[in-house]
C-alpha cells in the first residue's frame, strides 16, 4: 500500500498541518459534525474553519476510496498470476484514480474485442514480429500464420495491427502524452442536429461553435451538455488529429524500420487513436470538464443558498402576510409571533369597487384585531398593485415584499400537509410568505433547496454532489445562527448538528407531552438522544428564558463549569456576568487555560457572555421598488431604479426592479472595472441601484447595469 497513510496525503493535498488533519479526521470517525467541530474543537484542530473541514473529510473520503479500488485492482492482477514487484510498486505509488485505472487497463478483464480475437486466432507472434520492425518480407512471414480462421495474408496483417492498436491504447506513455495534448489543446465543438432549427433555437448559439476546453466557462458547457441531452446539439472534444499522429509516431515508429513494418505500423497507430485512444480520452475530458462546470455550478448555487439563508430576519412580530392574486383574489393570513396561524380569509383587490372597498375595511379590522406589527407581501403575480393597495390605507405598519420563489412546492409538500390538513395550498403559500419575512432559514429549510430558484443549471449538475453541498449549506447556517429549542419545527431541528429526522421527532413529540423545555439538561430524557446526540447538538439549541443564561448561548454546556467557575473568581454570579460589562472585563482568559481549553475557546465564550443567544444576521431593512414601474411596459432605456438581488450566476447577477421580470446585470456591467467574478461585487438580496440598457419585451429580457 501506499507508504504514507490516508491522514498525511490528506494534509499534503491541501497544504494543512498534518496534527490538525490527524485530530480533524479523529473527530469525524467519532462521529461528531463539522458544525460541531469547527465551533466546538478549535484547539484540536488549530482553529480550521467548516471549509478547511468540509474538505478534509471529502478528501479523506476520496483517499480511503481510491485505496479500496487499489486493493481490487492489486487482487484482480494477482489472481492472473501477473503480478510483478515492478507493477506492485507502481500500483501502490499511484496517486490518483487516473492513474490506478491507466496501470490496471492491460489487465482489465475484457469483452471480446478486436484484438482478443486476432489472439485467439494465433497472430501474437505476428503481432510481436511487427513491433520489432526488422521484418522486411511482411507477407512472407504472415503466410505462417494462416489457417482456417486467417484465411488471407490481408488477413493475418490486419490481426498483427488489431493486437497492437490495442497496445499502443494501452501504453502509459502514450495515454499521457496524449492527454497531455487534450489539456493543453482540445477544442470542444458543437452543430446542430439535422431538422432541429426551429426546435433548437435556444441554442441558437451554439449552432456551430467551438472553443478550447480548457476556456470555456462552466455555464457555457452546462448548456452545451444540455443542448446534446435535449437532442438538439452534436457535441465533441478533441485536439488536432494530426498533432496527436505525430506524438505517438515519434514514440513508436523506430528510426531504423523497414518501410513495410513502417507502413503497417502507421495504420496500427492511426487505428489505435482513431478507434481507441481518442474516443476513451474524450469520454474521460468530457467527465473531468462536465465535473469542473459541476463543482463550479454547485459552488455558485451553496454561496447564493447560503446568502439567502442567512438573509436578514424581521424576528418574532405578529405579521399579515398576502399572497396576491387577480381574478382568485389575495389570500391573507394572520400569524403570531412564533408563526402560528390564527386566521385566514381572501381579499378582491382587482374585481370591483364595492370589494376593493371591503377588502380595505377587513385588512384595517384585522390590522386592529391582532396588533399587526408588519406586513408581508408575495413579489409575484398581482405584487406591486397589492402593496400599492395597502400602503394606501395608511396602516402605519411596515410593507416588506417577500420573494414566493419555492412556496408553491412548499405549498404542495407533506411538510405542509403535515403543519396544516384542514387548510388548502393557497393558505398554505400566504402562511410560508409571511414565516420567510420572520426567518428566512426557519421557513427554507422545508423546500427542496433546487425549488428556491437561485442557482445555475442545477437540474443538469451531479445531483448527489448538488444535494450533499446544499444540504451541508443548510446545516452549516442553521448551526451557525442557532435554533430556538421551543419553538423550532422537527424540520428546522433536523439540520441541528447530530440530530435528524428521527431525534428530531422525538423532540417535538416530547416537548408536546412535557410542555416547553426549561434547560438544555432535559435534552437527555428525549428518547433515543444519548450522550454523543447530546454532545454535538446542545451547544446550538437556545432556551429563551431559561434559569440558566448560559441555556440561550452557544456556550456548550461542557463549559459550564467553567463560567461558573470565573463568575466565583470575580464574586459573583453567572447571570450577573452577562449583565455587567464591568465584571468580564475582569476576567482574565490566560488564567482559565487548560490542556483541553485553550484561548479560542476561551475567547469564544466571552464574546458569548456580551451578547448571548445573538443572531449573526443583519437587522431587516424595509426597501421600496419605484413607484413609475409596475409592468415591463413601464420600462425605457436610461431609467435608474432600486432592485434587490435575487440570483447571481457565472456570467452576472439577477436583478428584481419590481417589473415580475428580473433583468440580467451582466458580468461586464458590474463596475468600471473588470470583474471575474460576480459574487466579488454582489451578494443575494443586495440592494442594488441599476439603469435599464435595453428592454426586449417579446424575449421578456430586460439588461440593466449598475455603472450609474
Amino acid at each position: 500500500m501506499n507508504v504514507l497513510p490516508p491522514e498525511q496525503r490528506v494534509a499534503t493535498q491541501l497544504g494543512l498541518n498534518a496534527r490538525s488533519v490527524a485530530a480533524t479526521i479523529d473527530l469525524l470517525n467519532s462521529g461528531a459534525t463539522v458544525p460541531f467541530i469547527a465551533r466546538y474543537r478549535k484547539e484540536a484542530t488549530g482553529q480550521l474553519d467548516e471549509v478547511q473541514i468540509t474538505q478534509i473529510r471529502d478528501t479523506h473520503q476520496k483517499l480511503l476510496d481510491l485505496d479500496k479500488r487499489r486493493e481490487t485492482v492489486l487482487k484482480s492482477i494477482d489472481e492472473q498470476g501477473k503480478l510483478t514487484t515492478d507493477l506492485r510498486q507502481k500500483i501502490d505509488a499511484a496517486d490518483s484514480l487516473t492513474d490506478l485505472e491507466d496501470l490496471y487497463l492491460p489487465y482489465r478483464p475484457k469483452r471480446k474485442t478486436r484484438a482478443t480475437e486476432a489472439i485467439e486466432r494465433g497472430l501474437e507472434p505476428l503481432a510481436n514480429l511487427l513491433q520489432t520492425q526488422r521484418e522486411s518480407n511482411l507477407e512472407r512471414a504472415a503466410q505462417r500464420y494462416l489457417n482456417d480462421a486467417v484465411p488471407t495474408v490481408a488477413d493475418a496483417l490486419q490481426g498483427a495491427r488489431d493486437i497492437l492498436a490495442e497496445r499502443i491504447s494501452e501504453d502509459l506513455d502514450a495515454r499521457q502524452r496524449i492527454r497531455n495534448l487534450f489539456e493543453r489543446e482540445a477544442i470542444i465543438r458543437s452543430v446542430l442536429k439535422k431538422g432541429k432549427e426551429i426546435e433548437g433555437v435556444k441554442f441558437k448559439d451554439y449552432f456551430d461553435f467551438a472553443e478550447p476546453l480548457r476556456r470555456v466557462p462552466s455555464h457555457r458547457l452546462l448548456a452545451l451538455r444540455r443542448g446534446e441531452t435535449e437532442g438538439f446539439l452534436s457535441v465533441s472534444i478533441s485536439p488536432d488529429e494530426e498533432a496527436a499522429l505525430q506524438r505517438l509516431e515519434r514514440q513508436f515508429l523506430h528510426p531504423n524500420a523497414t518501410s513495410a513494418s513502417r507502413e503497417q505500423l502507421t495504420l496500427a497507430i492511426r487505428d489505435g487513436y482513431k478507434r481507441l485512444l481518442k474516443p476513451a480520452l474524450e469520454t474521460e475530458f468530457d467527465n473531468l470538464s462536465k465535473q469542473k462546470a459541476d463543482a463550479e455550478a454547485i459552488q455558485i448555487f451553496a454561496t447564493n443558498l447560503r446568502q439567502l439563508l442567512l438573509s436578514s430576519p424581521l424576528g418574532q412580530q405578529r405579521v399579515l402576510a398576502i399572497d396576491p392574486g387577480y381574478r382568485t383574489g389575495c389570500k391573507t393570513v394572520v400569524l403570531d409571533a412564533q408563526g402560528n396561524l390564527l386566521t385566514d380569509t381572501v381579499l378582491y383587490l382587482f374585481m370591483s369597487d364595492n370589494q376593493r372597498q371591503q377588502a380595505a375595511q377587513t385588512l384595517q379590522k384585522l390590522v386592529k384585531q391582532y396588533d399587526i406589527e408588519a406586513i408581508a407581501i408575495g413579489n409575484g403575480t398581482a405584487g406591486r398593485e397589492t402593496e400599492e393597495f395597502v400602503q394606501g390605507l395608511n396602516l402605519d405598519k411596515p410593507v416588506f415584499m417577500v420573494s414566493e420563489q419555492g412556496a408553491s412546492v412548499y405549498s404542495a409538500s407533506e411538510v405542509a400537509r403535515e403543519e396544516f390538513p384542514d387548510r388548502d395550498v393557497t393558505v398554505r403559500g400566504a402562511v410560508s410568505i409571511g414565516r420567510r419575512l420572520m426567518d428566512p432559514l426557519a421557513e427554507l429549510v422545508k423546500i427542496d433547496p433546487k425549488s428556491i430558484g437561485v442557482g445555475q443549471y442545477q437540474h443538469d449538475v451531479d445531483q448527489n454532489a448538488l444535494k450533499s453541498s446544499l444540504d451541508t449549506v443548510v446545516e452549516s447556517c442553521v448551526n451557525s445562527v442557532g435554533v430556538s429549542l421551543n419553538t423550532a419545527s422537527a424540520y428546522l431541528l433536523r439540520y441541528v448538528s447530530g440530530l435528524g429526522p428521527q431525534l428530531a421527532g422525538n423532540i417535538v413529540a416530547y416537548r408536546a407531552q412535557h410542555g416547553a423545555f426549561t434547560s438544555r439538561e432535559q435534552l437527555k430524557k428525549v428518547p433515543r438522544l444519548g450522550p454523543k446526540a447530546f454532545e454535538q447538538c446542545a451547544g446550538f439549541l437556545r432556551i429563551n428564558g431559561a434559569a440558566n443564561p448560559l441555556d440561550n448561548s452557544a456556550v456548550h454546556p461542557e463549559r459550564y463549569a467553567l463560567v461558573e467557575r470565573m463568575a466565583a473568581d470575580a464574586g459573583t454570579t453567572v447571570a450577573d456576568l452577562v449583565r455587567r460589562p464591568d465584571m468580564r472585563q475582569q476576567i482574565r482568559p490566560e488564567r482559565y487555560v487548560t490542556d483541553a481549553v485553550g484561548l479560542p475557546t476561551l475567547h469564544d465564550i466571552l464574546a458569548e457572555l456580551e451578547k448571548p443567544g445573538r443572531d449573526p444576521r443583519e437587522q431587516l431593512a424595509v426597501f421600496t421598488y419605484d413607484a413609475r414601474v409596475r409592468t415591463v411596459d413601464d420600462l425605457h432605456e436610461g431609467m435608474v431604479l432600486n432592485g434587490v438581488v435575487t440570483n447571481i450566476t457565472a456570467f452576472g447577477a439577477f436583478v428584481d426592479i419590481g417589473v415580475k421580470q428580473d433583468g440580467l446585470v451582466h458580468v461586464s456591467q458590474m463596475a468600471d472595472k473588470y470583474v471575474s467574478d460576480p459574487k466579488t461585487v454582489v451578494s443575494m438580496y443586495q440592494k442594488v441601484k441599476v439603469k435599464v440598457l435595453e428592454v426586449d419585451t417579446a424575449r421578456k429580457r430586460i439588461a440593466l447595469s449598475m455603472k450609474i
